[in-house]
């Protein structure tokens, strides 16, 4: 049986969510863009799916907007507002150092298009100071974007904060919260977040569809042109049975969101009080305190992180280095240099998310298998 400490990659698709999914696949399978009542029921079903998130969220029905995931939530949020409200006075955009690819990469893109970007530090810990974004933020600052919670250290970010001094500075504000579910109560309302995006495939959900929330209030260029699905925002036929699941699977988060963060934090205290009992040499990556509770990044001094990888994956225990989305890209995290850590241990480091279906038993076989490749690797390397 293999276990598998990789879910801020992607979770494990809930057979309920399944379930829920399987008519769509079936017997619904109309268009929801159709006018026949196979169509029209396809689309009343749509609505509910917004109303469902937007009940989860404290939001609007109508500012749920369906896309492939939060790459294309990410791309389109961004670079939409960036481009459609820029002017020869406001053309600049913020964003964290410790950004996914996708939020960093969309930044990238309008800075060879001529758009002023600047990237929010971090302290050590993987936090935002919210002090660092008033000294950068001026009246020139269309957008800013900060991760509500990191994908690989998994730290969380003081969201209100931020979104406050960006509107006091007529910037509008987004959050990344792909990591954040259950973990963080989202509250667009209370957390004064203007664009919001997710993903179902990091709550238990189908892969291919995520959410952009948007605030109609502001202008947004599409990224997809089209048919003119979601009132012109984002073409395309509408992935039905993923947008069911995703709803179901977000509903069913914060249903048992209290018994699953009890579960997870205990299994990843056990697994952290227990590593630094058997195996020395190692460090938490950011804070230990202002962080989710199913993430661990560990640091492992003098071996490689994708040996260790290599090595656990051999023995049936599934982990990661850091993001999946660059897993190919052999280059030092740019998290991990953002936030200090020397240069000659970037590429030493391994992070175990745990959850819904993990157990103490895979944790004590995962420790086992780690204290003999750690001995191992170490036995090996030239580096003491």
């Amino acid at each position: 049986m293999p276990i598998y400490l990789d879910n801020a990659a992607t979770t494990r698709l809930d057979p309920r969510v399944l379930a829920k999914m399987n008519p769509y696949l079936t017997t619904k399978y109309g268009n929801a863009s159709s006018i026949h009542a196979l169509g029209q029921a396809a689309n009343l079903d749509l609505y509910q799916a917004k109303k469902i998130v937007a009940g989860v969220i404290n939001g609007t029905a109508e500012n749920v907007i369906f896309t492939s995931g939060a790459t294309e939530s990410n791309n389109f949020i961004i670079k939409g507002v960036a481009r459609a409200n820029r002017t020869e006075k406001k053309d600049k955009i913020i964003i964290s150092a410790i950004e996914h690819p996708c939020v960093r990469e969309s930044a990238n893109e309008l800075k060879r298009e001529g758009f002023t970007v600047e990237f929010l530090p971090v302290g050590r810990e993987g936090i935002v100071d919210p002090v660092a974004l008033r000294k950068i933020i001026d009246d020139r600052t269309i957008l800013v974007s900060v991760m509500a919670v990191n994908n690989e250290i998994g730290t969380i970010q003081d969201i209100v904060a931020l979104a406050k001094i960006a509107h006091a500075h007529g910037a509008y504000f987004h959050t990344d919260a792909v990591q954040a579910v259950p973990y963080l109560k989202l509250d667009v309302k209370k957390m004064g977040l203007d664009f919001l995006s997710l993903s179902a495939h990091k709550f238990y959900g189908p892969k291919g569809v995520g959410v952009a929330y948007i605030n109609r209030a502001v202008k947004i260029k599409p990224l997809l042109a089209g048919g003119g699905q979601e009132d012109n925002y984002r073409s395309g036929t509408y992935n039905l049975p993923g947008i069911m699941g995703l709803a179901y699977a977000l509903e069913l988060a914060y249903k048992e969101r209290n018994t699953y963060l009890k579960k997870v934090k205990s299994l990843r205290d056990y697994f952290w009080r227990q590593l630094k009992k058997e195996i020395s040499g190692i460090k938490l990556n950011g804070s230990a305190l202002k962080r989710v509770p199913a993430n661990l990044n560990i640091m492992f001094g003098s071996i490689e992180g994708e040996a260790i990888l290599m090595d656990l994956s051999f023995k049936g225990v599934y982990v990661s280095t850091g993001s999946a989305c660059s897993a190919t890209n052999l280059r030092a995290s740019h998290v991990l240099q953002a936030i200090g850590l020397d240069k000659n241990f970037l590429n030493s480091n391994i992070r175990f998310s745990l959850g819904r279906f993990n157990t103490k038993a895979e944790i004590d076989y995962t420790l086992k298998c780690l204290k003999d490749t750690v001995r191992r690797l170490r036995g090996l390397s030239p580096i003491k």
